[in-house]
C-alpha cells in the first residue's frame, strides 16, 4: 500500500467561504506589513489564490503533529513573501502560528521574522530569502525522498511517498542556482517535484523587461521539465496543472500568471507594491475592494475560522491511516522498521565508533586519503551516510565504494554525482538535511567554497546537520596555481557562526574530524583535507599527544622536557613543520611546546582554565598556517614581541607544492628561527 494511497481528506468550502478565505490571506499578510512598517505584500496578496488550492486539494500535512515524516514538503522559496506562509499556518491550525505572532511580524523575539527561518515555528520547512536556495533545498528534499523510499519501501509498503512543492519567483529564477538545480533534477528525473512560478512580472527596480526576457518555459523544458502555463488567480486552473504534473514523471514547473498586490486599487500589479507597505489611506481601500470591515486590522471572518478546523481534522486522518499503515510495516518489516525509525530521529546506530580507523605510525598520508577510508570505515555502518561530489569525486576521495550511484530510475545510490555545479550541490545537501531521515555530505576543492558560500552560511544559520569535504586546502595544491589555492577562504569560513571548521594535522586527527562532523548535529561541519602527504604522528612511541583530544579543538602535541620558551601553533599540514622545527630547536637546547589547533570553534568552547594550560600564558607564541594570518592574533595576541604568524598573506603560485612553500617561508628551517626571534626577544 503507498502512503498517496490513503484517501485524500477533502476540504469542504464552498465558492464564496473559499474566496473569502483566500482575502484573509490577502488581508492579514497586508495588516502585517502595514504593522511592521515593512514587508513584502505583493507576492502574498498575488499568490494567495495558487496557494490555499495547493493546501486544501493536495498538501497533505498534519497541523498537530508538523513533523509526521510522511507529510508532503512545502518550501517558500520566494521568502521575502513570507507572511503568505503564515497567514497559511495560522488559518490552517499551526498552534504555535498565534495571531500575536502575526501582530509580532519582523518583531525581535517573534517567530514571524521578515523571511521564514527554519525552526522558528512548526510548519517552516526551510530558511529562505537568499533567492535561489528555496528552489536548491526542495531538489535535495526531492532527493532524499527518493532515495529513502528505495531503501525502505517494500512490494506492499510504500512508507516514504511523498511530495515536494514550492513557490518560487521571477527572483528565483533569475539566480545561478535555480539553474543549476533545475538542470540536475531534470536528468534525475525527480517527478514529485512540483514548483509553482509566480510569474507576476515584477521585482524591486521594476518591471522583468529590464533584464528578464528569456522563455522561461523553453529553458525549463530544455530542462526536461514538466511545463505549463495557467492563470494562477483561477483556482480551479491551478487544481488542473498541478494534477497533470503529479500524473507526469518529471519534475513540474508550473507558470502561475498573477497580479502582484491583488486588491489593491492603486498599487497592484505595480513595482510599488513589492516591498513596501502601503499607507493607511490605501489599506482602507483594500479592505473596501475585498470586502472586509473599514477599521478593522488582523481580522478572521468566522466562516474562515470554521475552516481551519477542517484542516485539523484532515490532518489527524492523515496520521491516524499512516500509523495504522507504519504499524502493519514494522510488524512485516521488523528491521527496515527499526532502522527507518532511528534514521528519522536522526540517531546513529550503536557502536558506530567502533568502525572508525586508525592509522598506522610512520606513514605519511594526505588528510584527504585519510577522509576516504573513514568515510568507507563508518559508510558500511551508517547506512544513511549519502553525499557526493561537485565533479571531483576522484580527487576529493569522498567515493562510497560499492555504494552504487543516485540516479534516475536507480535511487538507492549513495554516491551523488552534483556536476560541476558547486552552489546548487550547496543548497541541495541543505535540503536533504532539512528532509531528515538522511546524513548528508558534500565535497569540492576548498578555494570552491566562494561558489556555494550562501548554502553554507544558511546551513549554518538554519543549524543543519550538514558536512562539507573540502579538499586541496591550501597553497599546497602546488602546480595548479593561485587559481586552486585557497588562501583566505579558511579565515572567512572561521568566522561564520555555528560553522565548525576543522583541518586536521594528520589521519588520525581526520578520524576524529570526522567523529564530530558526524556527532555534530546542531550545525554543519567543515573538514578541510590536504592534496600533499603529512605524517602521521607516532603519538606513543614519541611520547605526543592522542589525537582525540583534537576533540577539543586544540591541544598539546608536543612538549620538551624542558620548560617552554616558545609555543608553536599549528593546524593541518604545517603541524607536521611545526614539530619538525621544534625539535630542531630542542636539539639546540631550547625549550618548545607545540600545539595542535585544529579546530578554533571546539577550542573556544573549552574552559579559559584549559585554554591556558594548552597555550602557556606568558610564553611567546608563533602560529604557523598556510592561509591567511587573519584572525590569529586571538591565539598569538597583539604584542610582535610576544608573538607572530607565518601565513600567506599574499595568493599563491603555479610550482610544485615545496618550492611554493620554502618561497613564502613555510618551512621548518624558517619557523625555527622566527621562534629564536621571539626567544631573543
Amino acid at each position: 500500500m503507498s502512503s498517496q494511497n490513503i484517501p485524500h481528506q477533502t476540504i469542504s468550502i464552498d465558492a464564496a467561504t473559499e474566496q473569502t478565505f483566500v482575502n484573509t490571506i490577502r488581508m492579514l499578510s497586508i495588516d502585517a506589513v502595514e504593522q511592521a512598517k515593512s514587508g513584502h505584500p505583493g507576492l502574498p496578496m498575488g499568490m494567495a489564490q495558487a496557494a490555499f488550492t495547493l493546501w486544501s486539494r493536495f498538501l497533505r500535512f498534519n497541523p498537530q503533529n508538523p513533523s509526521w515524516f510522511d507529510r508532503d514538503r512545502f518550501v517558500l522559496s520566494a521568502g521575502h513573501g513570507s507572511m503568505l506562509l503564515y497567514s497559511l499556518l495560522h488559518l490552517t491550525g499551526f498552534a504555535d502560528m498565534t495571531m500575536e505572532q502575526l501582530k509580532s511580524f519582523r518583531q525581535w523575539g517573534s517567530k514571524t521574522a521578515g523571511h521564514p527561518e527554519f525552526r522558528h515555528a512548526p510548519g517552516i520547512e526551510t530558511t529562505t530569502g537568499p533567492l535561489g536556495q528555496g528552489f536548491a533545498n526542495g531538489v535535495g528534499m526531492a532527493m532524499a525522498e527518493r532515495w529513502l523510499a528505495s531503501h525502505f519501501n517494500r512490494p506492499d509498503f510504500n512508507i516514504i511517498d511523498h511530495y515536494t512543492y514550492a513557490i518560487v519567483s521571477d527572483g528565483d529564477m533569475m539566480e545561478g542556482i535555480s539553474s543549476e538545480a533545475a538542470s540536475l533534477a531534470g536528468h534525475l528525473k525527480l517527478g514529485k517535484l512540483i514548483y509553482l512560478y509566480d510569474n507576476n512580472h515584477v521585482t524591486i527596480d521594476g518591471y522583468t523587461s529590464l533584464a528578464y526576457t528569456e522563455d522561461w518555459a523553453k529553458r525549463f523544458e530544455a530542462y526536461d521539465w514538466h511545463v505549463q502555463s495557467i492563470d494562477g488567480m483561477d483556482g480551479d486552473a491551478v487544481q488542473a496543472a498541478i494534477a497533470a504534473a503529479q500524473n507526469d514523471p518529471r519534475p513540474s514547473l508550473i507558470g502561475c500568471k498573477t497580479i502582484i498586490g491583488y486588491g489593491s486599487p492603486t498599487y497592484e500589479g505595480t513595482p510599488h507594491i513589492h516591498s513596501d507597505a502601503v499607507g493607511e489611506e490605501e489599506l482602507a481601500r483594500v479592505r473596501k475592494k475585498l470586502g472586509f470591515p473599514a477599521d478593522t486590522r488582523f481580522y478572521v471572518p468566522d466562516e474562515v475560522k470554521a475552516v481551519r478546523q477542517q484542516f485539523i481534522d484532515a490532518g489527524q486522518a492523515y496520521q491516524s491511516a499512516y500509523d495504522a499503515l507504519l504499524a502493519a510495516y514494522a510488524q512485516q518489516h521488523p528491521e527496515a522498521a527499526a532502522e527507518l525509525q532511528r534514521a528519522v530521529a536522526g540517531e546513529l546506530p550503536t557502536g558506530w565508533q567502533d568502525a572508525l580507523p586508525t592509522f598506522e605510525a610512520g606513514k605519511e598520508m594526505a588528510t584527504r586519503n585519510a577522509g576516504s577510508s573513514v568515510i568507507n570505515a563508518v559508510a558500511p555502518v551508517i547506512p544513511n551516510l549519502i553525499g557526493g561530489s561537485a565533479d571531483l569525486a576522484a580527487s576529493n576521495k569522498n567515493t562510497i565504494k560499492d555504494g552504487g550511484d543516485f540516479q534516475a530510475g536507480s535511487y538507492g545510490g549513495r554516491n551523488f554525482h552534483f556536476g560541476v555545479r558547486e552552489h546548487a550541490m550547496g543548497g541541495i545537501v541543505n535540503g536533504m538535511a532539512y528532509h531528515g531521515g538522511v546524513i548528508p555530505f558534500g565535497a569540492t576543492f576548498f578555494v570552491f567554497t566562494d561558489y556555494m558560500r550562501p548554502s553554507m552560511r544558511l546551513a549554518a544559520l538554519s543549524g543543519l546537520h550538514v558536512i562539507y569535504i573540502f579538499t586541496h586546502d591550501s597553497v599546497g595544491v602546488g602546480e595548479d596555481g593561485p587559481t586552486h589555492q585557497p588562501v583566505e577562504q579558511l579565515a572567512s569560513l572561521r568566522a561564520m557562526p555555528n560553522m565548525t571548521v576543522f583541518r586536521p594535522g594528520d589521519a588520525n586527527e581526520t578520524t576524529e574530524a570526522w567523529r564530530t562532523a558526524l556527532t555534530h548535529t546542531s550545525g554543519p561541519t567543515l573538514m578541510a583535507l590536504s592534496r600533499q602527504n603529512v605524517p602521521t604522528f607516532d603519538r606513543a612511541g614519541e611520547g605526543l599527544g592522542a589525537a582525540a583530544e583534537a576533540a577539543k579543538g586544540g591541544y598539546v602535541l608536543y612538549q620538551s622536557e624542558k620548560a617552554a620558551q616558545v609555543v608553536l601553533i599549528a593546524s593541518g599540514s604545517e603541524l607536521g613543520i611545526a614539530y619538525e622545527a621544534a625539535k630542531a630547536l630542542v636539539a639546540e637546547g631550547l625549550g618548545v611546546r607545540v600545539v595542535s589547533l585544529p579546530c578554533w570553534k571546539l577550542f573556544e568552547q573549552q574552559s579559559a582554565e584549559y585554554r591556558a594550560q594548552v597555550l602557556l600564558t606568558g610564553v611567546p607564541r608563533l602560529a604557523v598556517e598556510a592561509a591567511s594570518p587573519f584572525g590569529w592574533e586571538r591565539w598569538v595576541g597583539n604584542d610582535p614581541a610576544q608573538g607572530d604568524v607565518i601565513g600567506v598573506d599574499r595568493f599563491g603560485a603555479s610550482a610544485p607544492y615545496k618550492r611554493i612553500y620554502q618561497e613564502l617561508g613555510l618551512t621548518a628551517e624558517n619557523v625555527a628561527a622566527r621562534a629564536k626571534a621571539l626567544i631573543n626577544g
